[in-house]
């Protein structure tokens, strides 16, 4: 059974709450990674009461993979509200799995500048993390057999889906 995805978001958002109130942080800069990760960036950002415009990263360009798998085919442009110098960032995808796509992420976030600090949050963390990356802020983790992934479907209504792998198609 996949877990609701509502539920999800305000589980996340208390617990983003509490970690930036631990930490004394204010307004932070929510940018969310194409394009699971911008939807769910956009609920957060709403149900934190955060005024500061919502950050896009298309992270295509900085992937690892691409002289595999090649271009995907639509690539968007990455915005920012304005300068990361300083600035408090929560970082949010849809699915924390290797690890890779976070760390293209982080490569594109700093050519836009010097934040303070990243957090990252995402809906969902499995198994299978190839890099040393963990979120701070997760809706479920989920263990999934090796041929098994977790895709969100939306934008509205957002949903979880258990789908099998193609062995044909190349993982994103």
């Amino acid at each position: 059974m996949t877990p609701d995805v509502p539920t999800l978001l305000d589980d996340m958002a208390e617990q983003a709450r509490h970690y930036f109130k631990v930490r004394g942080i204010e307004n932070p800069v929510v940018v969310g990674i194409h394009s699971g990760g911008v939807w769910i960036a956009e609920h957060l950002r709403n149900r934190l009461g955060v005024e500061r415009p919502l950050g896009r990263l298309d992270i295509s360009f900085y992937r690892d993979d691409f002289s595999r798998i090649g271009m995907h085919p639509q690539v968007r442009p990455s915005e920012l509200p304005e300068d990361l110098d300083g600035e408090h960032v929560l970082l949010v995808d849809d699915v924390l799995f290797t690890g890779r796509t976070i760390r293209a992420a982080l490569n594109e976030l700093f050519d836009y500048g010097r934040p303070a600090s990243v957090a990252l949050a995402v809906l969902v963390e499995r198994d299978g993390r190839e890099l040393p990356i963990e979120a701070a802020i997760v809706g479920a983790h989920m263990e999934l057999g090796g041929s098994e992934q977790i895709k969100l479907r939306g934008p509205e209504p957002l949903r979880l889906e258990r789908v099998a792998i193609d062995p044909e198609e190349p993982e994103a």
